[in-house]
């Protein structure tokens, strides 16, 4: 038989397909050993020991075992570089020297690429930097679902679009753990909003649950691999999420087949039997007044700590349940600080900070460039009024648990000086925050009508004017443990808009935020750029696209509704979105984003996809390989891409599909499938994609899982929800 084989089949394929066989037949043989060792320590251990893994013993890890040589696991926060260290007992900084980090762009920015090429890059170099820095697991990245435009937390995550987020979740996993660091994917499940974040009960139907909020999670387990996962703060249907018997036991261990360690988020367990029973397997950050300030908070009195280990001796808990415990931390330890293969890791290198520039350019998104505003030539002499405190306020810092100790960060100010030389730069903060603080709002010193008035006066001598405004990492707005109150801009930056383009009317506003804003303006100004927070190289990605030297390629990860009440959460009133302080009812389900814009015929501000050019693209010659297909058959979409502009440049083709006549409830659209396409000037590029049919199922409830109807679809093929090139309809026998 195998004389064919070979006369038939070129010899290097052959020679691929035995390197693939052999290195699945080692990892299969690593694997069986790594079970045999497990079993080995596990025969050594006693109750106590077993017990005492199942918590913290500081603020960042968990004990390892010292008569084993086994080492303890350091973990850290995340997702958007490595947290400077933290004291063993409270949230103070151990003030070390030399735990600076390179700062990456913040996960809204990296989903708004909408290229997974550099979310594999993104997390091979935060894996490197926390290799370094001798952390076992990473604590990101998150991907809960952007609900409301108000939830404080927003800018951790990737956006509204379950396949976006997947799409881009899975490759940032991978490039984290090729460096022996755990990812530690969060924040598992339905912790949409920060207010009352702690007890908050969500109701929400099977359907939305599995086709809007866990499929990045999903994901992240069956494709990412991912090693460990951090359950929520919040509760689902009166339990709560972190050990939750429906999310940890029958969906995440037994569906997906989850092998990793679920970790709570600090201070999230609230039940030693639950806790036990239910899925979670270390236990995070209960109490958090020091730790070791009364006996109720020291770590030996965790929930799976001392009430575990007695419920244990006295059967009311079989012993199983730990050691299953016990066998996912071991694994995780060696796959992490017990693999003698992993590298040394690397921080703060030239390589870094270009991955950071790089996703930084390729992430901002333009949104409105009348009479070609940007990009603005650093060649021409002119006076340039920067006006606002977004364009030198530090945007690594603040905004919980996330914040960061970059070695250095460029602001935009910074950025916009090193490139428009031959320029004259004025700079007026306009407006002004107060500093920040995580559980208050601390007043500006500075006179708010003086920075007004200096603002105008700038505005006024200048031949353009950038406006930097926006929100930032504060309290009450980009940031953990509470919402947002309003959504129109702070800090009176609507006012002073008004008054500036009274003065001068050619005005481009550049939006620091990782949420949507009211933009009551938006008619008046020139232009609008997006720029979310940076990181380490904010100010130079910045400048790249502004002055050109990057074409903006980035298309929104979020629908920008006109005014809140146009966001399905906030149009069904306080019971679905905050709730009444103890249940809150998802009443929009499945019409999240643009689903409910597109299919209720809401017009957004902005929409799910947009994001403008510097040059011009069209689509064309776009097709499906056939019109009728089977289940389990690929649908194949080909077309043209053809850039008709004078600059070099990339579009995102996106590729939605919906059902027509369903027989349940669907959004109009969904998104299926999307392609970045670079092409020069002057030139066209290809694209094909492929879409497996059973993709375009839909969650049944009446038989508790996925179902693909018969029937008629239409294939959407444009470059944002709002703007579809061509129409498809196929059918699906």
């Amino acid at each position: 038989m195998l004389k064919p084989l070979f006369k038939k089949t070129p010899f290097i394929f052959i020679c691929t397909m035995m390197l693939v066989i052999s290195a699945k037949a080692q990892e299969k043989n690593s694997s069986v050993a790594i079970e045999a060792k497990i079993e080995k320590i596990m025969a050594t251990l006693t109750l106590e020991e077993k017990v005492a893994m199942c918590h913290a013993q500081s603020k960042f890890s968990s004990p390892g075992l010292e008569k084993l040589g086994i080492p303890e696991l350091w973990m850290s926060d995340g997702p958007h570089g490595v947290r400077g260290e933290i004291n063993w007992d409270d949230w103070g900084y151990a003030k070390w020297t030399n735990d600076s980090i390179t700062a990456f762009p913040a996960l809204t920015c990296l989903a708004s690429t909408f290229n997974p090429k550099l979310a594999k890059d993104y997390g091979i170099s935060i894996g490197e930097e926390a290799r370094y820095r001798k952390k076992d697991v990473l604590l990101g990245p998150g991907v809960n679902m952007y609900r409301t435009p108000l939830n404080g937390r927003n800018f951790e995550y990737m956006g509204e679009d379950p396949f976006l987020a997947s799409k881009m979740v899975v490759p940032y996993i991978q490039g984290v753990q090729q460096n022996g660091v755990a990812a530690c994917v969060k924040h598992y499940a339905l912790n949409n909003q920060e207010l009352w974040r702690g007890h908050i009960n969500v109701e929400v139907s099977d359907r939305a649950l599995h086709e809007i909020y866990l499929p990045a999670f999903k994901a992240a387990v069956e494709e990412g691999k991912v090693w460990s996962l951090m359950g929520a703060y919040n509760q689902f249907r009166g339990q709560h999420t972190t050990h939750n018997q429906i999310l940890m036991n029958s969906i995440l261990k037994k569906d997906w087949a989850f092998d990793g360690v679920v970790i709570s988020d600090w201070g999230s367990a609230h039940d030693t039997k639950q806790a036990a029973l239910n899925g979670l397997d270390i236990e995070m950050g209960t109490g958090t007044d020091g730790l070791t300030t009364s006996t109720k908070n020291a770590y030996d009195s965790y929930y799976l700590a001392n009430p575990f280990l007695k419920m244990l001796k006295s059967g009311e808990i079989k012993e199983e349940v730990l050691n299953d415990k016990v066998r996912r931390i071991l694994l995780l330890m060696f796959r992490t600080n017990m693999n003698p293969n992993r590298p040394l890791g690397r921080i703060n290198n030239q390589e870094h900070l270009d991955v950071a520039r790089k996703i930084a350019g390729e992430g901002i998104v333009l949104l409105k460039n009348e009479a070609s505003f940007f990009p603005i030539n650093p060649n021409k002499k002119m006076t340039i009024a920067v006006i606002g405190e977004n364009a030198t306020k530090s945007m690594t810092i603040g905004g919980g648990s996330s914040e960061l100790k970059a070695l250095h960060e460029i602001s935009p100010l910074e950025g916009l000086k090193e490139r428009y030389q031959n320029a004259t730069l004025i700079h007026a903060m306009g407006y002004a925050s107060g500093p920040s603080a995580y559980d208050r709002v601390i007043p500006s010193k500075l006179d708010a009508n003086q920075l007004k008035k200096e603002a105008i006066e700038a505005a006024s001598k200048a031949d353009l004017v950038l406006f930097f405004g926006g929100l930032n990492k504060n309290h009450l707005q980009d940031c953990e443990g509470v919402d947002r109150k309003e959504y129109q801009l702070p800090f009176g930056q609507d006012e002073l808009l008004t008054e500036l383009l009274k003065v001068n009317s050619n005005i481009g506003v550049v939006l620091v935020s990782g949420n949507a804003v009211e933009m009551p303006w938006i008619t008046n100004v020139k232009a609008v750029m997006q720029t979310w927070y940076l990181g380490s190289e904010a100010g130079n990605a910045i400048a790249d696209v502004i002055s050109g030297d990057v074409n903006p390629s980035g298309k929104l990860p979020f629908s920008f509704p006109k005014k809140l009440s146009d966001n399905a959460a906030h149009s069904f009133g306080e019971l679905s979105y905050p709730g009444d302080k103890v249940t809150q009812y998802y009443k929009e389900d499945i019409l999240v984003g643009y689903r409910w814009h597109d299919t209720k015929k809401i017009k957004p501000l902005f929409a799910f996809g947009e994001g403008m050019s510097y040059t011009t693209f069209e689509l064309s010659k776009l097709d499906s390989d056939k019109k009728v297909y089977s289940k389990d058959e690929a649908i194949t979409i080909s077309g043209t891409v053809s850039n008709k502009g004078n600059l070099d440049g990339a579009e995102v083709v996106q590729v939605y599909i919906g059902k027509l006549n369903s027989k349940v409830s669907r959004a109009e659209k969904e998104l299926k499938s999307f392609q970045k396409v670079p092409v020069k000037k002057g030139e066209n590029g290809t694209f094909k994609i492929s879409i497996d049919t059973n993709s375009l199922s839909f969650y049944d409830e009446t038989i508790s899982n996925w179902n693909l109807e018969k029937g008629d679809y239409m294939i959407y093929i444009g470059n944002s929800s709002s703007n579809i090139s061509k129409k498809i309809k196929i059918s699906i026998q």
